[in-house]
């Protein structure tokens, strides 16, 4: 076997083999702490499942893209919330009073601008600065929040449009709209990395950025779209979501980064970049959301379901660590 086949397969097809893991798991030992009636493995069950994935896996597939490049966004759940805050207060301003139902897509259109100049922002200062993405994005994650609180102060936004409800809600084939975001988002991000020059190029920077400078790839302007992407997709994920909510509280979208994140590694892509996986991140999104719904089924509460995700993201860094280095020394031999 060739060195570092074990590793690849391990980042690319076990996250398969623990999502099946998980609902073995949860149909049989978690059907005995179970605090319903209603089976685990039950088809309606499934099916909400996928919905609920929704807001966090159109959100994992740009930080995959984003980690693949080598960085990482922390602001994402403060610009859903943001974005999401922008969708439901701007269809009650008076200067579209007039537009009817029209304002809808004004008011997505708004939402989504919102996410896409935050993660510009982002982009522009972690290119122009040189300062590492980890320490901009963090520093974006609280000026973000902030702005939510100055909106609104400690007060939810709220804004119930039933034509906005009837859509959110809808099933096509028996799948949720939610659902069919994530997949349609899904498919064309797996699309961008795998038949494009921009995908590509992300690999290059992501595995060794001196190289890809030398190479002629504009490093700088290519990060900032991806960075783009993210603030876009964080701003979907929002108009998804709160299309059918109604209400966003400031305090919404906070741990997304957390749940993200994790879902994004335990899909096999490297936190250095160079590596990563679009099918894998989703395999990793519904592992995470089946670990929440099980254990939620169990009767553990979030805190309980916080400190397991926690572990896992630590255990799976570890196990990444553990294999590069088995796979570099192979190389040695």
């Amino acid at each position: 076997m060739a060195p570092g086949t074990v590793s690849t397969f391990l980042k690319s097809g076990a996250i398969w083999g623990f999502v099946v893991l998980e609902l073995i798991f949860f149909s049989t030992v978690g059907e005995m702490f179970a605090v319903t009636d209603k089976a685990f493995m039950d088809a309606g069950n499934m099916l909400l499942l996928f919905k609920q994935s929704a807001p966090i896996g159109i959100i994992a597939m740009g930080m995959t893209i984003v980690m693949i490049n080598g960085n990482i966004d922390l602001s994402v759940g403060a610009t859903y919330a943001l974005a999401a805050i922008v969708l439901l207060d701007s269809m009650t301003w008076p200067i579209f009073a007039g537009l009817g139902d029209w304002v809808i897509p004004v008011a997505w259109a708004l939402a989504l601008l919102t996410g896409t100049i935050l993660g510009a922002i982002n982009g522009f200062i972690v290119w122009k600065t040189g300062v590492d993405a980890f320490i901009v994005t963090l520093g974006a994650m609280l000026g973000y929040r902030g702005l939510v609180f100055m909106y609104n102060g400690e007060q939810p936004t709220s804004h119930l449009n039933w034509t906005l409800v009837d859509f959110a809600e809808a099933q096509f084939l028996g799948l949720h709209t939610p659902t069919w975001f994530l997949l349609a988002v899904t498919l064309l991000i797996w699309l961008l990395m795998t038949k494009t020059v921009h995908g590509r190029n992300a690999y290059a920077i992501g595995d060794n950025r001196d190289a890809a400078v030398n190479a002629g790839i504009r490093v700088g302007p290519h990060m900032m779209i991806n960075f783009m992407i993210i603030g876009f997709l964080a701003a979907l994920s929002a108009v998804v979501f709160y299309s059918e909510s109604g209400s966003v509280n400031p305090n919404d979208g906070e741990l997304y980064e957390l749940w993200i994140i994790t879902a994004v590694v335990l899909g096999g892509t490297k936190l250095t970049g160079g590596a990563g996986s679009v099918i894998s991140t989703f395999g990793g999104v519904l592992a995470i959301q089946l670990l929440r719904k099980g254990l939620a089924h169990m009767g553990a509460d979030t805190s309980t379901v916080n400190l397991v995700i926690g572990l896992i993201l630590i255990a799976v860094l570890f196990l990444d660590r553990q294999l590069n280095v088995k796979g570099k020394e192979a190389l040695k031999i």
